[in-house]
Parts: structure tokens; sequence; C-alpha cells
């Protein structure tokens, strides 16, 4: 799969950035020995990757401290620190303050915390055409937050969370996941949610976010690539074949499919971009 290896690595780590992660486990991910992942990651990110995770991890959990997290034992064992001592040290020497100043200030002003780093963008020069397909409604049920163009590297991990709480989704009908943008605005903020297709919202737990996706013509585009290269892509889509397609895009979500083939853990498979379309 294409894709190179540095952005497989950062594709796995904001996708598992709760879970443990070993050099060796991110460098199989990405396809190459551990010497290699570390010296083009470096080149790449401008970071090791191993400091990359520990400075991911710690800036969550400043974020989770200023919004007024209770346990910061269990912050410190998400990050993958052995005792409240260690973590409190290692945040005391990124960022300068403890974690209780932090969560008592319930401000993050001063702390340099380093945000998730944005994956490539470069177009792809050998986009295949699209199928064209009219639908049926579309009921969408997962996992949801607000992004911008500026900070959707945080979608991977929200779709970790989507993994961790798929089974408890009433009424889920296939095995497909989907990512849903919509609610865009003239700023470049959306809602973008990780779900199942459900018969229903009606059981629904409250925790949950849904869209109703309408009957529409979609260009529906296979993105056989690695899940970590889908800007290009999307850049693709977007800056070249729409403009030369005679098409315009509708007032509906656009949304990948994410079918069987598609390993969520590798992030290889391929997988679909449905973009609703009139002529």
């Amino acid at each position: 799969m294409s894709g190179s290896p540095a952005q497989k690595a950062l594709w796995f780590i904001e996708s598992h950035l709760s879970a443990p992660l070993a050099l060796d486990d991110i460098a199989a991910i990405a396809g190459v020995s551990r010497f290699h992942l570390v010296r083009a990651f470096a080149a790449a990110m401008g970071v090791s990757v191993m400091r990359y995770v520990r400075l991911r991890r710690l800036s969550e959990a400043a974020r989770a401290l200023a919004a007024g997290a209770p346990d910061i034992l269990t912050l410190a064992l998400e990050a993958d620190y052995g005792s409240h001592e260690a973590f409190t040290r290692a945040f005391r020497d990124q960022f300068g303050v403890t974690p209780e100043t932090v969560r008592m200030k319930a401000r993050l002003d001063g702390l340099k915390l380093l945000e998730p780093i944005t994956m490539d963008s470069t177009p792809l020069a050998n986009l295949a055409p699209p199928r064209i397909i009219s639908t049926k409604p579309l009921l969408v049920a997962g996992v949801g937050d607000r992004f911008s163009h500026d900070n959707a590297a945080g979608i991977p991990a929200l779709w970790q969370r989507f993994h961790q709480t798929v089974d408890a989704i009433p009424g889920r009908v296939g095995g497909d996941a989907y990512g849903v943008c919509c609610n865009g605005d003239d700023a470049g903020n959306f809602d973008y949610i990780a779900g199942v297709e459900v018969t229903d919202f009606s059981d629904l737990p409250r925790d949950f976010s849904k869209v109703r996706i309408p009957a529409a013509t979609f260009a529906v585009f296979a993105h056989s690539e690695h899940v970590s290269t889908i800007r290009r892509t999307m850049s693709a889509i977007w800056n070249h074949w729409l403009p030369a397609s005679g098409y315009k895009v509708a007032d509906a979500p656009i949304f990948e499919r994410y079918g069987a083939r598609f390993d969520p853990e590798t992030g290889n498979g391929g997988f679909e971009i449905w973009v609703p379309v009139i002529e």
C-alpha cells in the first residue's frame, strides 16, 4: 500500500493515542524497520517518533485537566506512565507547571501543547473516475465532534472512540462504518461523525451523535491507498475532478464508507468517498 512510512506511523499514533504504543508496533504498521522509521519520521515531522507520542499524550492530558478531569492517576495511566509521580515529573518538565496547577486554573495559557500534525494533502495524480450512484436515505449514529480544516488531524482519535463504543449503538444495520462530514460553515468548520447505519434513532442513547443523509446522487471514489493519504484524494476530488466534471456539489453530507476489506488496525484495505452531486 502506498503512503509514506511517516504518514502511516502518524495515522497509527493518532488513532491509538490512549492505547499502548511501542516503537516496534508502530514500525510494523509503517512497514519498515525501527531504524528506518526513526529516521523517516524525524525527517518528515521534525520530532522523533516516541517523543511525538509522549508530547501528544501530555498535551491531551493537559486539555483534560483544564477541563476539570478529577482523577490524575487515570490520566497518568492513559498517558502510559506507571505512577502519579512519574506523570507529574514528565508533565512539569514539559510545561513548567504541575498537573494540579493546570486543573486548578482551568486554563491552558502559556502551555506549549503539541497539536496533531496534519497529514499530507498533496493531490493524487492518478485519481480514478468515480461511479455515479443514486441512493435512498441513510441514518448514521456514532460519535461526533466539531472540527475545522486546521484541526482535522484530530479525526483519527475520534475513530478510536468509535471503536471503543460501537457495540453500544442499538439497531445497527450491516457491517460497514461511515465517516460523515456535515453542517459545514463559511469559516471551514464542520461536524464529523464516525458511525454505523441504524434502523432509526428512537433508542439511541443521548451520548451518541446522529445524522440523516437524504436520498441523493453521489460520485463514489475508490480510495485504495493507506487511510493516511485521504487528504490527497480529497484534494484531487475538489481541485481537479469537480472543476472538470460538469457536476456541482449538492447541499448534503459527504461521507467515507469503510467495508469489510478495511482494517482499522493497520489503515490498509481501502474505502470509498461519497460526494453528493448535481448536474
